[in-house]
C-alpha cells in the first residue's frame, strides 16, 4: 500500500485535518489488557490521587498512538511513517464519566525532506493543553 498524499501536493505549511479521539476508561481497560500496561494510575482514582496525579490518566503510549494515527490516516498508508517521537509534557485526566477525555491531534508539514519524505510536526492537547511536546514524523510519500 502507498502513501494517498503525494509529495507533489504537499508543501511546508500543509495542514494535516484535526483528529479528535474521545478517550474513555473503558479505553483505558482495553488499552491495558492489549499493551500489559496495568499501572494502578490507569485505573484507580485513589492511588493516582495519592502519588500526586489529579485523577486517572491515559497511558503515554495511548495518547502517542492517538497521535500517530493522525498521521498515518492523513498519509493513507500505516507503513508511511518512517521515523516518530514525541515528549509527554502532560498527563491525559480521564474522568469516571461516559465522554472521558478528548485528544485533539493537529499538525502541519514543517519541513519536505529527500526522497520525497515530509516532516510533520504535531500538535497534541487535552482539555486546552499541550499534553505532547517536540511531536514529529517523518512520512514518506
Amino acid at each position: 500500500m502507498a502513501a494517498v498524499v503525494r509529495a507533489a501536493d504537499v508543501e511546508v505549511g500543509t495542514e494535516l485535518p484535526p483528529q479528535t479521539s474521545q478517550v474513555t476508561r473503558a479505553d483505558l481497560v482495553r488499552y491495558a489488557g492489549a499493551s500489559g500496561d496495568f499501572n494502578v494510575i490507569h485505573w484507580n482514582e485513589r492511588v493516582a490521587t495519592e502519588v500526586g496525579l489529579p485523577g486517572v490518566i491515559a497511558h503515554g503510549m495511548l495518547t502517542a498512538g492517538l497521535a500517530a494515527r493522525a498521521v498515518t490516516s492523513w498519509a493513507g498508508d500505516p507503513g508511511a511513517l518512517v521515523e516518530y517521537s514525541v515528549r509527554f509534557s502532560r498527563p491525559v485526566v480521564v474522568p469516571d464519566d461516559d465522554r472521558g477525555a478528548e485528544v485533539v491531534v493537529a499538525g502541519r508539514v514543517a519541513a519536505l525532506l529527500d526522497d520525497d519524505r515530509v516532516r510533520v510536526d504535531l500538535t497534541v492537547t487535552s482539555g486546552g493543553e499541550k499534553v505532547l511536546s517536540l511531536a514529529r514524523a517523518v512520512v514518506q510519500l
